[in-house]
């Protein structure tokens, strides 16, 4: 059973930065891909950035358009981070932590396993 716990969240003015972690309860270089996705109030889960381990992809990264630029993905061996900057009111939701055994992309997973979230508000 693979636990994923993420921290970091919070209320930010927008321009702000916050960096999520996410914290594994296996060694996270064991998995094809790791990624952030968010899920705000109304509106379908998307995929906000993935990387794959070094093992399996050679550590490449992938953003989806909308934080490009500004997110960055990155992870050590227990642990993955979400670095924000320029932080803006859209990027207000819930986001969740997942790891894959399998990925066909980092963005498109599939990933199997999932945290619980941690909200993040961004304030205009």
């Amino acid at each position: 059973q693979v636990q994923l716990v993420e921290s970091g969240g919070g209320s930010v003015q927008a321009g702000g930065s916050l960096r999520l972690s996410c914290a594994a309860s296996r060694d996270t270089y064991n998995f094809a891909c790791m990624g952030w996705f968010r899920q705000a109030s109304g509106k379908e889960r998307e995929g906000v950035a993935g990387i794959y381990s070094f093992r399996h992809g050679g550590g490449a990264t992938s953003y989806a358009d909308s934080v490009k630029g500004r997110f960055t993905i990155s992870q050590d061996k227990n642990t993955v981070y979400l670095q924000m900057n320029s932080l803006k009111p859209e990027d207000t939701a819930m986001y969740y932590c997942a790891a894959s055994s399998h990925c066909s992309t980092p963005l498109n997973g599939p990933y199997n396993y999932w945290g619980q979230g941690t909200q993040v508000t961004v304030s205009s």
